[in-house]
Parts: structure tokens; C-alpha cells; sequence
């Protein structure tokens, strides 16, 4: 009985935490947002729920705008250079700064496939991003691979493998980058790995 009972709490709990979570996050977007802006509208003895939340997104929105043209590229990268030269917070910057921009949508194109390969060492996988393809003298076709750390995906190692070293994840690059920013927690439950008794991956 004692043990059904923890069962089914625990099993309740799983169930509730992550839409308890979801709520939590979404109620401190709205403030955050909302209370960027909040203090202009109250200047001006506006107060309407909601309408920080909407001025945020247009003034984000904005900035878009600004930060796509040459002026305005010039403006955020000095505005960025006087951010970096401050010792405290450069290093908390340029971290967030790498991890946000590998979703951006000039990284994911450069990557054309997730796959696995054998590194540092045999029967030791991990991802690796696929960028291009050579070929040598005798015909044998190389991928040129990226091979990110976690959780930062936007440092890591230049390396080449033959192809038929290589083994197809399955995964979309944006499965592949959660994958290594999670440090495996948003995984795939099934991979294709070999198991390891001398099967040869093959990238065919």
C-alpha cells in the first residue's frame, strides 16, 4: 500500500512539475517584459495590463530593424565593445552571446547533417556537425566535421573522417544542438550506434 502510494505521487508529480514550470516561465516572461517598459507608461499614467508586454516586442522589434542595417550594425558593435571592455561582465556576455547565436539562422544553415562519429577514441561516440565533403587522390570521399563541448556548441574541433567512418544520428541540427546544450538530457532514447562487438559504422 505505502509503496503504491509513493508511486503514484511521484508518478503524479512528473506529470504536473513540467506544466507547473511551463506556467512559472510564461508568468516570468510577461512580468519581465511587461516591467522593461512599465516605468515609461507609468510616467505617463498609463496603466493597462499587457501594454508593457506590447511596447517591449515592438521596441525589440525595433531594434531588429536598426541592428540589420550598416548604421545600425556600427552602433551595436560599438555599443557591444563598450560591454566587453567592462572585466565582469565581458565574460558573462560573450557566453550568453555564443550560446544564443548558435541557434541563429547563419549557424544552423552551415550545418548540413548531424551525425555520430568515434571520438576522442574508438568506442567513445559523440555528435559531430557535418560541413562539407573532399575527396582524395584515390577517390575515397571525407566529411569535414565540427565537433562541439557542451554546453557551449559554438567552440569545439575542426576534424576530417572518412565518410564510411561516420554514422547518420537521425537528428535535425536543431535536435543536435539541444542535444549537446543539454549535455544529453534532450537525447534521443534511440540511436543507430553499433553495439560495439566489432560492427564497422558505415556512412552508406
Amino acid at each position: 500500500m505505502w509503496h503504491h502510494l509513493k508511486r503514484t505521487i511521484f508518478t503524479g508529480l512528473l506529470a504536473v512539475v513540467p506544466l507547473v514550470l511551463t506556467v512559472y516561465i510564461l508568468r516570468f516572461l510577461f512580468s519581465f517584459l511587461d516591467g522593461i517598459t512599465s516605468p515609461i507608461l507609468q510616467s505617463v499614467n498609463i496603466n493597462i495590463p499587457g501594454l508593457g508586454l506590447v511596447l517591449t516586442i515592438i521596441l525589440i522589434y525595433g531594434l531588429g530593424l536598426i541592428v540589420t542595417n550598416v548604421v545600425g550594425r556600427k552602433l551595436f558593435a560599438w555599443g557591444e565593445n563598450i560591454v566587453t571592455s567592462i572585466p565582469l561582465i565581458k565574460p558573462i556576455y560573450s557566453t550568453i552571446k555564443q550560446i544564443t547565436s548558435a541557434f541563429s539562422g547563419a549557424n544552423v544553415k552551415s550545418f548540413k547533417e548531424v551525425i555520430f562519429i568515434q571520438y576522442p577514441k574508438n568506442e567513445t561516440w559523440t555528435l559531430a556537425f557535418l560541413t562539407g565533403h573532399s575527396t582524395n587522390k584515390e577517390g575515397v570521399e571525407f566529411c569535414h566535421l565540427f565537433v562541439p563541448t557542451t554546453p557551449n556548441p559554438t567552440s569545439g574541433v575542426y576534424i576530417i573522417l572518412p565518410k564510411s567512418k561516420t554514422v547518420p544520428s537521425g537528428m535535425t541540427v536543431e535536435e543536435g544542438l539541444k542535444s549537446i546544450i543539454s549535455g544529453g538530457v534532450l537525447a534521443p532514447k534511440v540511436n543507430p550506434l553499433p553495439s560495439g562487438d566489432g560492427d564497422e559504422p558505415s556512412g552508406d
